[in-house]
């Protein structure tokens, strides 16, 4: 509190001001005793001690009355500790509750402390002289404690009681004058003044009201008799006994004395002890017998029966203890509780039959058990922190309490090791939750902190909360890429639009910080920019091809790649893409040589009559601009004037004469050489050469001037050639599959026959039946299948070797046990080649088909003695 502020209260109202300072009793007695003698002497010098000795407590004190209305003020808390009143708000000034009823507010408007509610000081300290209430308030910005120190004054909210209305008295007649009873006592929960103060008796003419002042202020009233009493002329004798409190205006209680005037009893129970004590552990079971108190009676009959009483006892105590009246046992009635009472102080009284009395007490201390685990009040917590916060960040703000004493309630605190967090111990049992070193979320995203609090008791006893803290991230980490580089591979003349690869890159990070976008760098390919190559999908990562590539333009596509995250700031990585382009069979092969003269004229190789076989006469030069087996080239000879006259060297291309020429063959000689190309589908590329045979230029030009009949003729006439061909196939294979049918059809009636009458042939010999042998003999079966095409690039011709079958084949397909009989006379002959070379001359007249392309398979069989013909 402020020294200026008390000085104030001390000129102008020094009691008040005496009486803030709730702590410093023996303080406030000095200096109310000098303002008595000299004000502001040594009150004041006083005083200002007591305020240097609460300035460095770091405590404020105030005061404020019982049963004041709820919001009543009690102290400016803002100008007691130098703050104006919107800094409380600002700062986060609060109450910190430890779970118990909170009996004051702070209103951070007007930085005043307020009562929460009405305030009972006999309900909330009973019968303490001094009720003072600890509160602490916490500024949450600086996590700063200040204790608040209230003092509850009394005020005359209680007027005594008796507890009963009416107490009978029995005094013996004998008895003699000064001779004391006692009186019912009066109970006020008020303190101080407002306490109880004294009693008064109504008049009568044999009693006096005696008080005897006992500990702490007590009173215990006493009958006095005055003058002998005379059951006879008065049996009963009716007073009031008033009690009254020091209050403003004096509160008031009576209770109507009954005295009955019995015969002579001299002789009043006595205890043997003045005071009992007996200890008890707070968890003593309930219904045990604390202790016997005995009081004896040397009178007989009825007066010298004992009975046992409560008195003067709070209705707690009557609720926690029974006093058996016959035996003078005390029980408990309920669990004792060290922490809500330590200690009871207990009277009783013995009566006998003619109603003496006789007192004790009773002290029951209670002993402390460890039954009372800590608590643990949380006043601050954070429920996420950052992973980049430093060390020493304050994540939880508590308090340890435990309501046993002695080691009982000595608490210690502690976490796991193994957590990256530390307590650390502040102000009284407060305890500071703070991070120990750096957090890393992509490691542990959330942590579960268990704090202990064990007590020193045996055994000792535990509480645990659990505090869960989220790590929140930051873009502490940027993508990764499972490689350094990658590479892909994408054939050529790829569509448009197709997806060629994916790359894809990793953050640990979360949320924005962990999106990832992709992106291409800025580069040119062959001046053109790269973006007009490829996209990437900023999304997936999925790169696009925005061309179709060409292997023959360029064979390898290098890019750069860059992933970058969404954090603040961004993070990025770059991956190096080398894309390479695989080669397709698209280009057909390209003629070098012979190239087709540029002036019109035909292109004529020589070749001298007199040449001798594998004489070299020209060579076909081919290149294929694709690469691999697709630019393997391979020379075939498609079509010649005279068939067999010369070869074309499968790789090389040369072109060499097979045989020697010959008087009939003509002097112009014309080649049509197919070059194809190795690849999976493969691409051809034709060449017509002219060949002239002579050994004299003369010879040439003369044979150049007569020119041959049109191709176009010859195809044509080739063509009618192959159709009558085919129908007369097809006429004979009809009439050789009857012919077989009817040949079979006798070979099996001729079985049925020959079993039924076997023994009619046997000097026959087999050589007479003509059986099916000879009609192998009689058919052969020439074979021949043809391929031409019209397209220069694709036409081809394949000439197969004759082959021959047993024209009974259906029938030798089951038995194959004997090579079909073939007569030697009945194959072609080389001279027969002439017949070849009739139906295959000019095959460029043959219709193709719509790929350009006719094939015709033709099947010929030709009777044995026909062959010769041929």
């Amino acid at each position: 509190m402020p020294i200026s502020r008390d000085l104030e209260d001390i000129r102008t109202d020094p009691e008040r001001a005496v009486g803030r300072i709730g702590r410093r009793n023996i303080c406030s007695k000095v200096t109310m005793a000098a303002l008595q003698r000299r004000p502001g002497s040594s009150a004041l010098l006083c005083f200002l001690l007591g305020i240097l000795w609460e300035a460095s407590a770091s405590q404020l004190s105030y005061s404020v009355r019982e049963e004041m209305e709820e919001g009543a003020f009690v102290g400016d808390i803002a100008k007691d500790l130098g703050l104006e009143p919107r800094e409380l708000l600002d700062r986060g000034a609060r109450i910190v509750s430890r779970g118990k009823k909170q009996h004051f507010a702070l209103d951070v408007r007007t930085g005043s402390l307020v009562t929460a509610d009405r305030i009972d000081r006999e309900k909330l300290c009973g019968r303490i002289s001094a009720c003072t209430v600890n509160i602490e308030i916490l500024l949450e910005d600086k996590v700063k404690i200040y204790e608040i120190e209230v003092e509850i004054t009394d005020v005359n909210d209680n007027i005594p009681s008796f507890g009963t209305e009416e107490r009978e008295i029995k005094i013996s007649e004998s008895a003699m004058p000064g001779a004391r009873y006692p009186l019912p006592e009066a109970f006020d929960l008020d303190v101080g003044v407002n306490s109880l103060q004294k009693y008064k008796l109504s008049s009568n003419h044999h009693f006096s009201l005696h008080v005897q002042n006992g500990r702490e202020d007590a009173k215990y009233p006493e009958l006095v008799l005055e003058r002998a009493l005379d059951r006879e002329e008065e049996p009963v004798h009716h007073l009031t006994l008033t009690a009254f409190d020091g209050g403003n205006p004096a509160g008031s209680a009576t209770v109507s004395i009954l005295v009955t005037v019995l015969d002579a009893n001299d002789n009043a129970p006595e205890f043997t002890q003045s005071q009992y004590s007996v200890s008890v552990p707070e968890n003593v079971p309930m219904r045990t017998c604390l202790l016997r108190v005995n009081a004896t009676d040397r009178d007989e009959g009825m007066n010298g029966d004992v009975s046992y009483y409560f008195r003067k006892i709070t209705e707690k105590t009557s609720q926690l203890f029974e006093l058996n009246a016959l035996t003078g046992d005390i029980t408990v009635l309920e669990n004792l509780d060290y922490e809500e009472c330590n200690f009871y102080e207990i009277d009783i009284e013995a009566r006998d039959g003619a109603g003496f009395l006789a007192r004790a007490k009773v002290l029951v201390k209670i002993l402390d058990v460890n039954d009372n685990a800590p608590d643990v009040t949380i006043t601050s917590v954070t429920s996420s922190i950052s992973e980049n916060s430093a060390a020493g960040s304050v994540i939880a703000f508590f308090n340890v309490h435990d309501k046993d004493s002695g080691e009982n309630g000595q608490v210690t605190c502690s976490i796991p090791e193994h957590l990256p967090f530390k307590l650390e111990k502040s102000y009284g049992n407060y305890y500071s939750l703070v991070t120990d070193r750096a957090l890393d979320r992509e490691q542990v995203s959330m942590y579960n902190v268990t704090v202990t609090a064990t007590d020193g008791g045996n055994p000792p006893l535990s509480t645990f909360i659990h505090i869960s803290l989220h790590i929140e991230d930051t873009n502490d980490n940027p993508p990764v890429f499972v490689q350094t580089s990658y590479s892909a591979y994408v054939m050529e003349n790829n569509p448009r639009g197709t997806s060629i690869y994916s790359l894809t890159a990793l953050d640990p990070d979360i949320g924005e910080n962990g999106h990832i976008t992709y992106s291409i760098t800025d580069d040119s390919v062959h001046g053109a920019p790269l973006s007009s190559y490829v996209s990437i999908n900023s999304e997936t990562g999925i790169l696009y091809a925005l061309r179709s590539f060409d292997y023959e333009q360029f064979r390898e596509l290098k890019l750069g790649v860059t992933a970058k995250d969404s954090g603040d700031p961004p993070l990025s990585t770059n991956v190096s893409l080398t894309l390479f382009i695989l080669d397709q069979n698209d280009n057909a092969p390209e003629i070098l040589y012979p190239a087709f003269p540029t002036d019109g004229s035909s292109g004529v190789e020589l070749a001298p009559r007199s040449a001798e076989p594998g004489y070299l006469v020209t060579k076909v030069v081919a290149v294929d601009a694709d690469s691999g087996q697709n630019a393997w080239l391979s020379y075939r000879l498609l079509k010649a004037t005279e068939p067999g006259l010369f070869s074309v060297g499968l790789h090389s291309g040369e072109i060499k004469t097979v045989r020697a020429f010959l008087d009939k063959d003509t002097l112009k000689q014309r080649l049509i050489v197919v070059v194809t190309d190795n690849g999976e589908l493969p691409l051809s590329a034709t060449v017509s050469i002219t060949i002239a045979v002579a050994d004299s230029i003369p010879e040439i030009l003369s044979e150049l001037s007569n020119p041959e009949a049109p191709d176009d003729l010859k195809d044509s006439s080739l063509t009618l050639y192959l159709v009558i061909a085919v129908a007369v196939i097809s006429c004979l294979f009809f009439t050789f599959i009857v012919i077989l049918l009817a040949l079979r059809l006798h070979r099996w009636r001729t079985s049925k026959l020959l079993g039924a009458s076997s023994g009619h042939f046997g000097n026959i010999h087999s050589s007479q039946f003509v059986g099916i042998d000879g009609v192998k003999a009689f058919l052969q079966t020439h074979t021949q299948e043809v391929s031409l095409t019209t397209d220069s690039r694709k036409s081809q011709l394949i000439f197969l070797g004759p082959s021959y079958a047993d024209t009974l084949s259906i029938q030798q397909n089951s038995d194959k046990k004997e090579p079909p009989f073939i007569p030697h006379e009945s194959i072609l002959s080389n001279e027969d080649q002439s017949f070849q070379d009739l139906l295959f001359s000019d095959a460029s007249s043959i219709p193709n088909n719509s790929n350009g392309e006719l094939q015709a398979t033709f099947d010929m069989v030709i009777p044995s003695h026909a062959a010769d013909k041929a």
